[in-house]
């Protein structure tokens, strides 16, 4: 989720790196580095490309990085944020945009429409179900006072039909992606804690069922993915204490097998958090995962 309607740019000396870990051999390289654009939030599409966000717009880039970022044009999309999701069709992506809605951008430069309703909360998608009828997404309500606070997971169909409620206890929920078979909705959740903050990760079914607590440690854990082989799955891990998922932290990218979730090995400790991960950004075949980085000359 990422609440401001404005994107994020890099602070003086920083830099933006979008970097993909290997499964094989557990080594890291850097695809693209920009000391101009904050990009953020890869997704990786079947035919070889990284799909990321950057100054309010959608890019493109090969994942072996032979050549730059190049801007995917969109007449009509407001500017994005780093919530977006590819069609698992390979026809499109969803988006979610600087008005609080969810778009559906085809790739062939079909007309782009609005899958949210003028209903007053605010939309940011984060999960695509496999069969792409239905989409995870964090509802907010304006009401209240406290809009995080407020956060919970619903599904709405890609049609923008049938939008409901997934879970409705007390505590923000967020980072919503389904699971390779779509029987789960994994997320974090706050409602296992009297800490505020302390973030863990859970899975439901999409009608609502079956809530488990998967994380149970000391640090803040955020946007789980399950790679498509179903078998391991990656995510964002804040230092305790965090509140949100902030921007410029020292974070970790963890990994787990799917029968053990409070096992985790850690891969990659990095500046980021926020824009790092927030999306699924594995590799077709689950081979690899792209996230970003943002290092500052002082850590280099």
């Amino acid at each position: 989720m990422s609440e401001s309607i404005s994107w994020r740019t890099l602070l003086p000396g920083q830099r933006a790196r979008i970097r993909v870990w290997d499964r094989a051999d557990g080594t890291v390289r850097t695809v693209h580095e920009s000391d101009q654009r904050l990009y953020e939030a890869p997704n990786w599409t079947d035919d070889g490309r990284l799909l990321v966000n950057g100054d309010g717009r959608l890019w493109f880039l090969p994942a072996d990085g032979s050549v730059p970022p190049e801007p995917f044009d969109a007449p009509g999309l407001p500017p994005v944020n780093n919530d977006h999701v590819l069609a698992p069709d390979g026809s499109g992506v969803f988006a979610s945009a600087s008005d609080h809605h969810i778009w559906h951008v085809p790739f062939d430069g079909g007309p782009i429409h609005r899958v949210t309703q003028e209903d007053g909360p605010l939309h940011f998608l984060h999960g695509v179900s496999p069969d792409g009828s239905r989409l995870a997404y964090v509802r907010l309500e304006p009401q209240g006072g406290d809009l995080p606070a407020s956060a919970r997971i619903h599904l709405i169909g890609a049609d923008g039909r049938g939008d409901r409620a997934v879970t409705t206890d007390p505590g923000p929920a967020d980072g919503s992606a389904f699971t390779p078979d779509g029987q789960w909705i994994l997320f974090n959740t706050e409602q296992f804690s009297t800490t505020p903050g302390h973030a863990q990760l859970a899975r439901i079914r999409p009608d609502g069922t079956g809530l488990e607590q998967l994380t149970a440690d000391e640090r803040v854990n955020w946007f789980p993915h399950v790679a498509p082989t179903g078998d391991v799955a990656c995510y964002v891990s804040f230092p305790p204490g965090t509140v949100g998922h902030p921007e410029n932290r020292p974070v970790q990218l963890r990994l787990v097998t799917t029968g053990a979730w409070r096992e985790p090995t850690t891969l990659v400790s990095l500046r980021g958090g926020q824009g790092t991960m927030n999306v699924p950004s594995w590799a077709p075949d689950g081979s690899a995962f792209a996230f970003v980085d943002y290092p500052v000359p002082s850590q280099d």
